[in-house]
């Protein structure tokens, strides 16, 4: 493991069985993602990718290997000590958005304090601080409905943000917008990485993938470089 990383794996593996099948899908992942690095992690369908995600957002376990989130061997934590890790050290930005609906993006962004058992006072101080943060001090009250596609995005991000995570996780984060909201997603990561956040970003989308210090591609269930293209 690399001293100092936000993320540490070595040889994690996750095999899949349905029946007499078995169907291995990671085989051997080892990567280190350093402090206020940005790394996206590309892949085909069907390569691992969300396998992958699933076992850096703690919501899944790896079958063998080793995983250091923050410092912390994370490998083989029980559901409740998974949740309490992922709600304290990840912030998580999905395709979906996965906002509550019929709440107001403040409440949606202090969703994870109340699980955290922060303060009302606190939780909306700090909600709003991150709102502010991604451009929506304007847009506090309005709930889902009255949100555009990239406005939802960006109150995702907020919510991702609000409990200071250690890593910034992004699960596609501009595959269901337009490419006007895309690149203001985009722009957005951009100013949070400059910074100092550290972000990993699970991606099918080369030009996507370009904005990161350092692009992996998931083959065969292990990480390899993907050079940057010449421009």
């Amino acid at each position: 493991m690399t001293t100092g990383a936000v993320l540490s794996m070595r040889g994690v593996r996750r095999t899949y069985r349905t029946g007499p099948e078995v169907l291995p899908v990671l085989t051997g992942v080892d990567v280190d993602v350093a402090p206020g690095e940005w790394v996206a992690i590309l892949g085909a369908s069907g390569s691992g990718k969300s396998t992958l995600l699933n076992i850096i957002g703690l919501l899944d376990q790896p079958d063998g290997g080793t995983y250091l989130l923050a410092g912390r061997d994370v490998s083989r934590l029980d559901d409740r000590s998974r949740a309490r890790v992922r709600n304290r050290d990840l912030g998580m930005v999905f395709q979906r958005f996965n906002l509550l609906p019929r709440t107001s993006a403040l409440e949606n962004v202090a969703t994870p304090l109340l699980y955290a058992r922060v303060g009302a006072a606190e939780r909306e101080a700090r909600a709003l601080t991150a709102l502010t943060q991604v451009g929506l001090a304007d847009r506090v009250q309005h709930d889902s409905s009255q949100l555009s596609g990239g406005q939802m995005q960006r109150v995702a991000i907020a919510r991702a943000l609000v409990n200071d995570p250690a890593l910034l996780l992004a699960d596609e984060p501009t595959g269901n917008l337009d490419a006007t909201s895309g690149a203001e997603v985009l722009r957005l990561f951009a100013q949070l990485h400059e910074e100092g956040r550290t972000i990993v970003m699970i991606t099918h989308d080369m030009d996507v993938a370009a904005h990161a210090d350092r692009r992996l591609v998931l083959e065969h269930g292990t990480l390899r470089v993907r050079r940057r293209a010449a421009r």
